[in-house]
């Protein structure tokens, strides 16, 4: 049997075994749980076709294949779509619009390039598991990407135009910190009353709150010599860089929830020579942006204490990504959303993320707005991993809750 056929046939197996476990919920939208389900084996098609294109952050052609396909979907649910260049990214911004009739303005966002390098893909293609999909990317986030799509066709089909407009951001570079795109999603964001990050979950979860992320850059600088026959004339810059990582492995805050981890070290190039140039890297995740602030003022007091004279060291925080702030329009709309859900049967968790993600983006702290609410893609885990896998079983609930979801924030509810 060809590979495509077999594929088809499995998806279609999946897709049959759960089609009715939530049909006999009395006080469910029947029409729009049937929609869902009907929706369902096609979605997990272009799953398959999604996962089986690199489109890692680099990936150029890769993320243009994605693209192609996300792009094609908005236009076949009426969205007019704008290709967007997203410098120093690889890929392009893919943005629909859709025009209504109410006085909300919602976006609806998630990135669609993933971690993985060339080659992954074929050398572990997507297949179905039991109720699980396994693949580069299947959670984080083409299932995602896929979601919002089907969402807005069900939406069309079902005549929903409450909203002002609707828009859509596909990103290409999340996976490396936004630094292309993260102008254009808070643009756009600005001007919107809600937004929905779809993210995938580990649960039956929402998140409505994530860490920021900065790095940690450590620097230091010594002087060369041979480490045979004069190594007493050279400054050792990995040993004095090793001192400072000592000293400043204590720099997170446990009261705040912020951590420092030293995960990149980079020191001398042969053996005979005294290492002239040593630096590191450390992840540093907070929720409390004022956290670089205190973090820096911490490390440069630190490196003022060193072990090899003559050795000038620096350090700089960088603020690669803000955190998505808790707030009570946040969990007020997860309350929605588990209202939603408890038609199904079922509920849902609010939950604050360690990750950061792009919703720290779109959400301004000092305004309070738009309303933001993340962890609103398929569920899945092992994120980043060789053993990252979907939930089929929660492309249909994600669906209606999508759905469910646009309909009580063009309202206002």
């Amino acid at each position: 049997m060809k590979k495509k056929h077999l594929i088809s046939l499995v998806v279609a197996l999946c897709c049959t075994t759960s089609a009715v476990s939530f049909a006999q919920t009395a006080q469910a939208d029947q029409a729009l749980l049937q929609a869902a389900q009907k929706r369902k084996e096609v979605l997990v098609k272009d799953l398959a076709t999604l996962v089986n294109i690199d489109s890692g952050t680099d990936d150029a052609k890769g993320l243009a294949q994605v693209e192609a396909v996300l792009a094609q979907r908005l236009k076949e649910v009426g969205a007019s779509v704008e290709i967007v260049a997203a410098p120093p990214a690889a890929g392009k911004m893919v943005i629909g619009k859709l025009q209504g009739a109410g006085t909300k303005n919602i976006m609806l966002m998630i990135h669609y390039d993933t971690v993985f390098g060339v080659g992954e893909a074929a050398k572990r293609p997507f297949k179905i598991v039991g109720n699980k999909a396994f693949g580069p990317g299947v959670a984080d986030a083409k299932g995602g990407a896929l979601l919002i799509v089907y969402a807005l066709d069900i939406a069309r089909e079902r005549g929903f135009k409450d909203y002002k407009t609707l828009t859509v951001l596909f990103n290409p570079d999340e996976e490396k910190s936004s630094l292309g795109s993260r102008d254009m999603i808070a643009k756009l964001a600005s001007g919107q009353d809600y937004v929905l990050v779809f993210e995938p979950p580990e649960a039956d979860v929402v998140t409505v709150a994530t860490n920021g992320i900065a790095y940690v850059h450590l620097d230091v600088k010594g002087r060369a010599s041979h480490a045979g026959s004069a190594p007493e004339a050279g400054r050792n810059a990995a040993v004095e860089l090793s001192n400072q990582i000592i000293q400043l492995k204590d720099l997170g805050s446990a009261a705040k929830g912020t951590t420092v981890n030293w995960t990149v070290i980079n020191a001398g190039d042969r053996v005979n020579i005294i290492p002239e140039k040593a630096s590191a890297t450390a992840d540093m995740r907070m929720s409390d942006v004022s956290e670089i602030q205190r973090v820096q003022a911490d490390a440069d007091k630190i490196v003022q204490k060193k072990l090899i004279p003559e050795t000038e060291v620096s350090v700089k925080v960088e603020n690669r990504r803000p955190p998505f702030s808790k707030n009570a329009s946040s969990d007020h709309l997860a309350a929605t959303a588990d209202s939603i859900y408890k038609e199904l049967g079922k509920s849902i968790t609010p939950v604050s993320m360690r990750y950061g993600t792009d919703a720290g983006f779109a959400y301004n702290p000092k305004t309070g707005k738009p309303v933001v609410l993340d962890g609103m893609g398929i569920v899945g885990d092992r994120i980043h991993s060789s053993d990252e896998w979907a939930d089929l079983d929660s492309v249909v609930p994600r669906l209606y809750l999508t759905v469910r979801m646009m309909e009580a924030m063009a309202k206002g509810k």
